[in-house]
């Protein structure tokens, strides 16, 4: 299959997944273009008629720098446009989605205003390390079983990072089935006996390094969340079907260059473990190949014009033959990683992505709609 036509399958995939997908996830590793093209799929799926939902879990503003936007929050917001569906956005915000989620699962009123006021809980709702991974896997579940959207578009953090936004569910539910947690959470023997029996000597070292108040704050927290961990093992469970998924598709998003060709593959190598496909590959800002008749001869005119207006000719065509065959061949084994998904490929473009106008022109590259370079 030629490059042109490789890339027209790659087109039609993504426009198979627009169409008919209810959760698009673009991963990939940073500046490849991944906060673009997840714009781009939802600006393309409203142009179909269809509700689509974009949320990056990326805390720089990139998503709202791309749709033309002062900023997002952590609720949907509309953007109007010609199109028939709706278009709207919105960026994660770890500590209202993790209070938002108390809430649902709290016994009573008091039992989440106690957990939302401790001190601990507070520090950890935004801090800790996976709470913004996994909480980011929550805001996907709560936005892929809202009645008002069609399509979720997700767009990750940097690969590496995104690898623990695939885990975190499961890290959640291995953390709540953990025997010390459970012992230190049963209502009978756990808060009272840890403290003034099991653990005294444990706690007062930690206390010496933390100070008291955060050992009791912790203490506190883990007696108020007592009873929670059923309704966050269930939705942890959830999320991490919804992953899985014959509904949801990962889009793998690189650029040519070896460095990001490798994290990539990496990605798809972890994907593969985890039994998930990729079911497209969007490679950003490619060279485009000369196609000269005759490098060879390309370079040794190149030589014998040295200096020359004529000659630079020469030598410019040949670089870029070289540059062009090099990406090529870097993104052969990404394509032999990726299970053979469907890779498209987009040019280099004279303009930066800032608004809807040149989200559309981004749009007619990805889709296949542009004029082949």
């Amino acid at each position: 299959m030629s490059p042109t036509a490789a890339s027209a399958a790659g087109a039609a995939r993504m426009a198979d997944l627009t169409a008919e997908r209810h959760v698009v996830v673009c991963c990939g590793s940073g500046g490849v273009g991944k906060t673009t093209t997840a714009a781009v799929v939802a600006l393309e799926a409203a142009r179909l008629g269809r509700r689509a939902a974009v949320v990056t879990i990326d805390p720089a503003k990139r998503l709202a720098d791309a749709l033309g936007l002062e900023g997002l929050t952590n609720e949907p917001s509309r953007i109007e446009g010609p199109w028939p569906g709706e278009l709207w956005a919105l960026m994660l915000d770890t500590e209202r989605t993790f209070n938002d989620l108390v809430a649902t699962y709290a016994g009573s009123h008091e039992q989440a205003e106690k957990i939302l006021a401790n001190r601990f809980y507070r520090n950890i709702a935004g801090a800790l390390s996976g709470t913004q991974e996994y909480m980011a896997s929550e805001k996907l579940f709560e936005l892929a079983n809202d009645d008002r959207f069609d399509l979720v578009v997700v767009d990750t953090p940097p690969s590496r990072n995104a690898l623990d936004f695939l885990e975190a569910p499961g890290r959640l539910t291995r953390f709540l089935e953990h025997r010390l947690y459970r012992l230190v959470t049963a209502p009978t023997r756990g808060i009272v006996r840890a403290v003034n029996v099991a653990a005294q000597s444990f706690l007062r070292g930690v206390a010496k390094v933390v100070g008291g108040e955060v050992i009791a704050d912790a203490l506190a927290f883990f007696a108020a969340f007592d009873g929670m961990e059923e309704g966050f093992s269930a939705r942890a469970q959830m999320v991490d079907e919804l992953l899985r998924d014959n509904s949801t598709a990962f889009v793998l998003v690189a650029s040519p260059k070896r460095e990001t060709v490798d994290e990539a593959t990496f990605f798809a190598d972890k994907l593969a473990e985890h039994d998930i496909a990729v079911q497209a590959v969007v490679v950003n800002r490619i060279h485009p190949l000369p196609g000269s008749p005759d490098p060879e001869g390309d370079r040794a005119r190149a030589a014998e014009l040295a200096g020359s207006t004529l000659g630079d000719l020469y030598r410019c065509l040949s670089e870029l033959e070289d540059v062009a065959v090099a990406e090529r061949t870097h993104l052969g084994e990404l394509r032999e990683r990726a299970a053979g998904a469907p890779m498209v490929e987009i040019p280099y473009l004279p303009f930066e992505v800032h608004d809807l106008v040149t989200l559309d022109a981004l749009g007619d590259h990805l889709y296949g709609r542009a004029e082949p370079t």
